[in-house]
């Protein structure tokens, strides 16, 4: 019975000393850090806009048909080069061939008609001029006279109907050769063919509008990409500005271009308003080709070796001021009936900053860790690229630690959300 308790004696001994040796580390363990921090670097830091378009050539030019008709021939196909004037395509030439004969034939029938109509005429007058010298002499009568007169007068109008029928005839058989000539289908335009439309024996009808057969591009070597941008954007676009895009591709290739012209026709696309922005690019290597999507960024400014920031350290806010931004907004509410209008910050960074050389800067509040504490400090902010902003005045210096947030553990004592927390809202402030 002894022995039992001195066993039950020894374990009690050995829970205790194991709780307080556990109490002991738990106490003397290293404590969580009160703020999460980020340092002061210096980059490169370029605030671009960005958009997609379509590769296109600068000049691309439709061949059509003007005539109805079926392919004789087709001279050129897919990738073929071309020069101005080249036959490129040839209808069936029969049934216009026949149109000019027949034309042909109605202007020799109406020359006949116009030179019957002058011996006529020549004959009509020559009896007026004997009847004119017998009426002098009072040999006829004055209603001979007239007769031929009249008949006079009729055969010069039957001559210049006859000289108008032969205008008309003329005119048709040159509508006919014309028609003629529109069966061989020539390139308007030096280039390469990107697309071809018809096949031999195929028809073509041309009654309403000319049928494309070809599309030409004129110049591949120089190629433009068109670019619909938003209009919160619009304003940081302009002409001679420098342009990077990438294609699918090539996508470890960066090509540059530069802004052509930025287009005043706004266009609606899902209820957003957006301008078309034409970028012009060399392409004398060949690699882009017409209809491939390019996704494209304007630059709007950019800064070597600048002072920078975390985006997220702009929001965060310590647990006073974010105390004394509800009591703000409470006592706001109640001034209006609950009903606040609060404006959005700009897209692409959060922080609402414009960017760019001579662009107004914007002073804020980020707080830096000095002595386990949090400490505001006034500074000037530039140019953001969506995760970082440039600082440009006020007293931070590279390497100093800026508040990006609170632990899990602070966040529960003090209610102050973790910009690294999966759920909830990331942080206060803007």
């Amino acid at each position: 019975m002894n022995r039992k308790r001195v066993v039950i004696s020894v374990i009690a001994l050995l829970l205790i000393a194991g709780a307080g040796f556990g109490y002991w580390r738990m106490g003397n363990g290293p404590s969580e850090p009160p703020y999460l921090t980020a340092p002061v670097t210096k980059a490169t830091i370029r605030q671009v806009v960005s958009s997609t378009g379509t590769l296109q050539a600068v000049t691309t030019v439709l061949v059509g048909s003007q005539v109805s008709g079926t392919i004789a021939k087709l001279n050129v196909d897919y990738n073929s080069k071309v020069t101005k004037g080249q036959i490129v395509a040839q209808l069936d030439q029969s049934r216009f061939a026949a149109r000019v004969e027949e034309a042909r034939a109605n202007v020799l029938a109406a020359q006949a008609t116009m030179a019957k109509a002058k011996v006529a005429l020549e004959d009509a007058e020559r009896t007026l001029r004997r009847t004119k010298e017998l009426k002098q002499r009072e040999l006829v009568s004055q209603s001979e006279l007239d007769a031929a007169q009249t008949a006079y007068d009729s055969a010069r109008s039957q001559l210049n109907v006859a000289q108008a029928q032969v205008g008309q005839a003329q005119a048709s058989m040159n509508q006919a050769q014309i028609d003629l000539g529109y069966t061989t289908i020539r390139s308007p335009v030096d280039g390469i063919v990107i697309s071809r439309s018809v096949d031999v024996g195929q028809t073509v009808a041309a009654s309403l509008s000319a049928p494309t057969l070809f599309t030409v591009a004129n110049d591949l070597t120089k190629m433009e990409v068109h670019t619909n941008v938003d209009e919160a954007d619009i304003g940081n676009i302009s002409e001679g500005q420098d342009v990077t895009f990438t294609v699918d591709a090539h996508p470890q290739r960066r090509f540059r271009g530069q802004v052509h012209q930025v287009r005043n026709a706004p266009q609606v696309i899902q209820n957003v308003v957006t301008y078309n922005s034409v970028v012009r690019i060399n392409n004398k290597e060949l690699l882009l080709k017409p209809g491939m999507t390019a996704n494209v960024q304007f630059l709007v400014a950019q800064k070597e070796d600048a002072l920078t920031i975390p985006n997220i350290a702009l929001r965060f806010r310590s647990p006073e001021d974010k105390n004394e931004a509800q009591e703000l907004l409470r006592q706001e509410q109640g001034r209006v009936g609950g009903r606040i209008t609060q404006r959005r910050t700009s897209r692409g960074g959060g922080s609402g900053v414009s960017g760019g050389e001579g662009r107004r800067v914007r002073k804020v509040n980020v707080y830096v860790l000095k002595d386990g504490q949090a400490q505001p400090v006034e500074v000037q902010v530039g140019v953001t690229d969506g995760s970082k902003t440039e600082i440009v005045g006020g007293p931070l210096n590279e390497n100093d630690p800026v508040i990006i947030g609170m632990p899990s553990g602070a966040q529960g004592q003090t209610g102050v959300a973790n910009p690294f927390q999966p759920s909830g809202r990331r942080f206060f402030g803007h």
